[in-house]
Formats: structure tokens, sequence, C-alpha cells
């Protein structure tokens, strides 16, 4: 709604300046004049829709202004509004109205009713405005079709073509749209179905690799059999950070923040990086090397990455330079950042920019630039939330023509180390001093309930295996006495985070750790400290799971 010119006729300033602090928030352009010769000056030099004028001046009245108001022609429509304290008896009146005022307001001013006085007459000088204006389009189209029904047989002819022509383009227009609505439809479905193959196939992906990781522990020294073992192993990990992929595609990737080298990871994924960008765009690397790490999901910034890059690439057609820099920077950081210490990522191209309507939808899920089938609209969303969920934020710069630059500001780990591996050895030495448990082991899934005891086994426990949480539930029930529950979320019947909630009521003393592929997982009462364990998981993962239970439960004790 664009504002009009409202006119503020009053010879004290304080008047005025109180006018202006109550109109101030209809949104109008607000003029003051001091006097009827001011008033006049505003009138020659600007449209105006309102007026607000004094009675009692002391050059002219208000009755004076009025009535040389108007005589020019411009202004004998426009709403006038006397303001006055005094001269308020009906004869006034009745002179005020005769010098064409529309209104009065008297002293002193209630703000609400000046404000809705003169938003009605701003409104209908507007509409009066868009009247005269549809007016004289609808009589410059009446002339146009007249001009047209005059042409000969064969100008009609070219109008029919014409016509079709764009009913097709509509036809056109409207079967693009319902195309992307049904891709919107598709993806989400495929979000869901790419989920749930995701949960199920970590289930699998838990039996191989806890299955694979025993064998090699009981292989005999052979070096032809270890590397089988190996890349058996190697290639369920491949399967299990796939998962991953497709799990954050949908939504349900539980973020796990930990300390990262940012320059360690950009140069153990560049080269992935170049096989995604193809012959023809470069790459500089302008990343300092002295970075504190940062405290992200390494697995999902590695993710971030690749579709900034993917979009970068697909922005220059024609070839072009990336432009990746990372540097400490908390001072430019944007306001909706909690202060701290921040890493600030970049990643630029020169490629084809966008506009300013396009660079501010351009993280709305969905949204995309580059055609039907050409992208999903998913990536910088994907990226945006990782940083929102990160502590961090996206910013997105584009100049059409010049090209974009996406940055990612996300938090340094405070007081947290670079994470280290732990080894076999280690692992070993640490079990020689912890004492066997006997630990409930639940899960719908036989081939995960059976690999996870046999992980438990191997590492010196006592497993009893349960199919479901109501089994579960009649074996604690039972004389049998157990130290620890690990327990599957996503079962029949109960789920897991339903159990570990019955264990705690009925068993305060007994640990519970919910595993599951999903990162939908309850924080509700009671649940908030739950130990968790994403599958597919390692039995270093198991143990320290374990430690972690046994230690809590020490604390508690």
């Amino acid at each position: 709604m664009n504002p009009v010119n409202i006119l503020l006729v009053d010879d004290q300033p304080a008047k005025l300046l109180s006018y202006e602090v109550v109109l101030q928030e209809l949104g109008e352009t607000l003029l003051k004049a001091h006097s009827g010769r001011e008033a006049l000056e505003h009138l020659l030099r600007n449209d105006i829709a309102v007026i607000l004028v004094d009675v009692c001046m002391p050059e002219q009245d208000g009755f004076e202004l009025v009535s040389m108001i108007r005589e020019h022609p411009r202004y004998q429509n426009t709403a006038i509004i006397f303001v006055s304290a005094v001269m308020m008896a009906e004869p006034d009146r009745l002179r005020g109205y005769a010098a064409g005022a529309v209104d009065y307001v008297s002293v002193p001013i209630v703000p609400e009713v000046l404000r809705a006085k003169v938003r009605v007459f701003a409104d209908l000088y507007r509409k009066t405005r868009e009247l005269e204006r549809l007016n004289a389009e609808l009589e410059e189209r009446v002339r146009e079709r007249t001009a047209e029904l005059e042409a000969s047989s064969a100008e009609l002819r070219q109008l029919n073509e014409e016509l079709e022509q764009r009913i097709d383009q509509r036809t056109r227009e409207r079967e693009d749209a319902l195309a992307q609505l049904f891709e919107a439809q598709k993806l989400d479905t495929i979000g869901q179905l790419t989920g749930g193959v995701a949960h199920d196939f970590n289930n699998l992906l838990m039996a191989v690799l806890g299955s694979l990781n025993l064998l090699k522990k009981r292989l005999p020294a052979d070096e032809k059999s270890d590397r089988l073992v190996k890349n058996a192993i190697q290639a369920a990990e491949r399967g299990a950070s796939l998962t991953q992929r497709l799990l954050a595609f949908a939504r349900r990737q539980e973020l796990k923040p930990q300390a990262v080298d940012f320059p360690q990871l950009f140069d153990n994924i560049e080269d992935l990086l170049g096989k995604a960008l193809g012959p023809g765009v470069g790459v500089e690397n302008h990343i300092s090397k002295d970075l504190p790490p940062l405290l992200i999901d390494s697995n999902q910034l590695e993710l971030a990455l690749l579709n900034l890059f993917v979009n970068a690439r697909d922005a220059m057609p024609d070839g072009g330079t990336i432009t990746v820099a990372a540097t400490e920077d908390s001072s430019r950081r944007p306001p909706a950042l909690r202060p701290g210490r921040y890493v600030r990522i970049s990643v630029s191209d020169n490629g084809a920019g966008m506009d300013e309507a396009t660079a501010l939808r351009a993280a709305e899920p969905f949204f995309t630039t580059k055609g039907l089938g050409k992208g999903t609209g998913l990536g910088l969303s994907m990226v945006h939330g990782l940083a929102a969920q990160s502590g961090g934020a996206l910013e997105l710069s584009s100049v059409e023509g010049v090209g974009t630059t996406v940055s990612l500001w996300l938090p340094i780990a405070e007081n947290q180390g670079l994470p280290t591996s732990v080894g076999t050895q280690s692992l070993e030495s640490e079990l020689v001093r912890n004492h066997s448990l006997s630990v409930l082991v639940v899960d719908d899934d036989a081939l995960v309930c059976m690999g996870t005891a046999a992980m438990l086994e191997d590492l010196g426990h006592r497993a009893i295996e349960a199919s479901s949480a109501s089994v579960a539930l009649e074996l604690l029930a039972s004389d049998q006495k157990f130290d620890l529950v690990i327990t599957d979320h996503a079962m029949p019947g109960m789920t897991g985070a339903e159990l570990a909630r019955l264990v705690y009521s009925s068993y305060p003393d007994l640990r519970v750790i919910l595993a599951s592929g999903y990162a939908e997982l309850p924080d509700g009462h009671g649940l908030i400290d739950l130990l968790r364990m994403t599958k597919p998981f390692t039995q270093e993962q198991l143990h320290a799971a374990i430690q972690r239970a046994l230690m809590e439960k020490a604390n508690a004790a």
C-alpha cells in the first residue's frame, strides 16, 4: 500500500508535533505547515489526500484558508478536517462546512478518533485514485477493442491465433504447476519411504557389522582372509554411511556434534568434491590452517559442503571457479547468533547469481531454479537446518550476473579436544578390569538381537534375549537378576521408550540403553537423560555405552 500525503496546518509547533505522533503509525507521509502561506506552497508542490487545519491562526484563520483551497480546481474534492477548541457552536460548524470542510475534530484530541477519521479519508483518496486509474485503463481498453473490431479480417485471424497461443501458454503453465506439486508430494512420500528403508537397512547392517567384527577376532592369522573380512567391514560401513545420508534426506538423522578439525575434514573430501564438480570447474582453497575445532556433526557437514559445491557448479554451466574459505570470525556474526566464538565457512561461485526475490526464497524447502527433474530444492534447506540445529546460521548473498556466496557460521568447540579412536588392545585391557554383567537384550529383529548378544558375550558379559517388550517385562518380573537393559525403540506393541519408562518406574536401580536407527526418539518425562545408541553400532560403541551406564549407576548410588 503506497503512502499518501497528509498536510497538517497549525501555527503552534507543539500541536503539529502532537498530530505527527498520533498519526505516524498510519504509515502515511506527513507534511507540516505553520501558516496558510506554507500550506498553499505545499499544495502547489504535492498531491494532498487529507488536510488537517486549525481554525484559529493569527495571519489567516482556517475558514479563509479552506475557502482559498477550494477555489483551486485540483483541491475541490480534497478531504479537509477542522481541528479546534473554540468556535464549535453550530453556526461556526455550518460556516466551516460551507467553506468546504468534511469533518470536525475537537480539542482535546482523542488519538483513536483522529486516526480513524484520517485513515478513512486517506483510504477513500487511494480508492478514488485507483478507480480513476481503472476507469482510464477501461477507456483505453475500450478504444483498443474498438480499433480491433474495425480492423480487417486478417487482423482478426491474427488476434485469434494470438489468443490460442496465450491459452496454450496458460495450459502449459498450469501443467507445470501441477507437475511441480506432484514432484513435491512424490519427494515427501520418498522421504518417508527412505526413512523406513534406512531404518530396516540399519538393522541388517547391525547384524552384518557385528558378526564381521566378531569373526575378524576369531579368524586365524591369514593375510588373505583378513583382507577379505576388512573389505566386507568397509563395505558395510559405507552402507551405514549411506543410510545416515538417507535419514538426513528424510529429516530423521540424529546429529552427533563433536570437535572437528575442518581443514583436515576438507582435505579428506576434496577428491570427492572434485569428482562431483567435473571438468571445467576449478576450486580455490583459502581455508586457514590454524582454525580452532568446530562443534558439528562431521558427516552432516560433509554432506552440506557437497550440496553447496553442487549448487555452485550448477550455477556455472559454462565452467568457472569455486572459492572455499574458512576463518574464525565472530565480529560480523549474524544478529540471530548468540555471543560466542564462531568459524565462518564460505563457498562462492562466479556464476549467474540470483535476483533479490530469488535469493530470499533460496533456502525454502522444495524451492529450486534448476527446472523440473534437475533439482529437489532440498539441498540448501538441509544446509540451513544443519547450521541452525548446530547453533550456527546460514547467510546467502548473491548479485545477478556476478555470483553467489553462501556462508556458514558454526560454533567453536570450546574446551573440547579432537576425538581419538579406541583401539582394540586398549579395549581389551579395560575389559580385564570390568566385572561380568547380566544384560537383557530386547529387539524384535532376531538377527540384531543375536548379534548384540554375541558382542556382549565377547565382551565377557552374560546376555539374555527377548523378542518384545512384553517378553522383557516377564523376564524382569522373574527370579532372574539383570544389571542392564539394551532395547530397540521401534517395536510392535510397546516401543523401547515405553519399556524404558516402565523399567525406571518399577526398577529404579536398573539402567536402560535405547538403540535405534531413527533420530525421532521421545524426550518426554523421565527420558531426557536416557542413554542412546544409533544403529548400526560397533562393539567399541557398545562397550562405551555400557561404561557410561555403569558410571551413571555408580554416581546415582
